[in-house]
């Protein structure tokens, strides 16, 4: 996460780490996702391009410190990945990706699986909401990746300015969504791909995965804000 903070321990509990194995059994942080039910992580389906075998990752859940395993953090083996059926590689249209987890996970203070959107809900638009992107990729365009979990508040910019000739144009569709900042500098980076794109929506004190960090222009560009998968969209694929 670019132009972000230190997450507070335990303030995104379904933040998740998706590590691939390298070599003798050392797994690296390769994507974000986001957890949603006891077995079920969402993820960008990009992420899991030329890695679709379920035995070379893992998925790690309730982490701070990606160094330091404390002993809420959980790690599980993948099941089985399913990849969003019309996942267009070279455009990242429907770029999403659900990992199955082995055994599921029991909830703790630490790990909690965000709420889904209804599908006719466009939370974002309710007076007071606040929408937060988090993860533990790069700090800055060609900087290093973070071992803390870090956050940082985005808002979303519409359609109309995010299509715009100058920026993506008609790469960007309706099924994705646009966050950043106006004068740029926040955003999602290389490593956080896969994670949430959060909007708290103050009618029912919950948290709502609006978005899944897909792709962008560089990090924290001024014209170029981070593309998400918009969630709601995908309800019945879910």
């Amino acid at each position: 996460v670019v132009g972000g903070q230190d997450a507070r321990v335990g303030t995104w509990p379904w933040s998740v780490s998706l590590q691939v194995r390298h070599g003798r059994g050392f797994f690296a942080h390769v994507c974000g996702g986001v957890l949603i039910s006891e077995s079920s992580v969402l993820t960008a389906a990009h992420c899991v391009t030329g890695r679709t075998d379920p035995s070379s990752w893992r998925a790690v859940l309730g982490a701070h410190d990606l160094q330091k395993y404390v002993k809420h953090a959980t790690k599980r083996k993948i099941r089985s990945i399913t990849v969003h059926p019309e996942f267009d590689r070279e455009l990242l249209q429907n770029d999403i990706a659900l990992f199955d987890l082995a055994p599921a996970v029991h909830f703790s203070a630490r790990i909690q699986p965000i709420c889904l959107p209804p599908a006719h809900v466009h939370p974002h638009v309710e007076n007071g909401t606040r929408c937060f992107i988090t993860g533990w990729g790069r700090t800055a365009e060609k900087g290093t990746t973070s071992a803390v979990l870090k956050e940082a508040e985005v808002e979303i910019i519409p359609h109309s300015i995010c299509s715009r000739s100058s920026a993506y144009g008609i790469l960007v569709n309706h099924n994705m969504i646009c966050a950043g900042t106006q004068s740029g500098g926040t955003d999602t980076c290389q490593g956080d791909s896969g994670g949430p794109l959060a909007c708290y929506h103050p009618s029912t004190h919950r948290y709502y995965l609006i978005g899944i960090a897909s792709f962008g222009v560089g990090c924290g560009r001024q014209t170029f804000p981070g593309v998400y998968v918009r969630v709601s969209r995908y309800s019945l694929w879910i």
